[in-house]
């Protein structure tokens, strides 16, 4: 096989992985791909080197389940977050949602996902049995419930609700000032920051 061919394998082998992301179909993909190798070299490099970090450094952080490159991730290894209040989401881009509108002083639970019969999410694919070992270890005053106020997301947080209430821990949920049927990352950090200042008895 000449240059030209190993170059053609490599670009369309490009374009293919670049359509496996979320929302990027094949057009996109290929404006990616000639944007990358059109441009400066050291461009495309920085993005491999970067993309290779990630796969080989992040991780599944051991204490709340968020993302991490470090033995904790960044908020369990946060000394000034307060261990009393810890806010249960489904995602760790749920997560980062919350840290980037910057008022909650908390700490997290991941759960890896929400309920859903239909896509195969069960209760035993949630990393409740954690939560209920960090709840039961003591310290935790108060779990708020930020499941997405969805049809999954309402029963999760109940499901959630019903496993946490033996142990006596105050557990509230997300205001209704959330617009119903949404995800956490369709609304701003104020609405996101009424709805936890408005968070109610669960």
């Amino acid at each position: 096989m000449n240059d030209d061919g190993r170059n053609q394998g490599a670009i369309a082998r490009l374009v293919q992985e670049l359509t496996r992301l979320p929302g990027i179909g094949p057009k996109s993909a290929e404006r990616l791909t000639f944007h990358l190798i059109g441009g400066e070299r050291k461009n495309a490099r920085e993005l491999a080197a970067a993309l290779q970090a990630v796969a080989e450094t992040v991780h599944t952080c051991p204490e709340c389940g968020n993302l991490a490159d470090g033995p904790l991730c960044s908020v369990c290894s946060n000394p000034r977050r307060d261990p009393a209040v810890l806010c249960v989401v489904e995602t760790p881009r749920d997560l980062a949602i919350f840290e980037r509108a910057g008022f909650f002083r908390g700490r997290y639970h991941v759960l890896g996902g929400r309920l859903a019969p239909l896509d195969n999410m069960g209760p035993e694919r949630l990393a409740t049995d954690s939560l209920l070992r960090r709840v039961q270890n003591g310290g935790v005053l108060e779990v708020i419930l930020a499941t997405s106020p969805t049809l999954e997301g309402d029963g999760t947080a109940l499901y959630v609700s019903n496993l946490l209430a033996p142990l006596g821990v105050k557990i509230t949920r997300l205001a209704r000032g959330l617009p119903s049927g949404t995800s956490l990352d369709l609304v701003n950090a104020q609405m996101l920051s009424d709805a936890v200042e408005g968070r109610r008895a669960f």
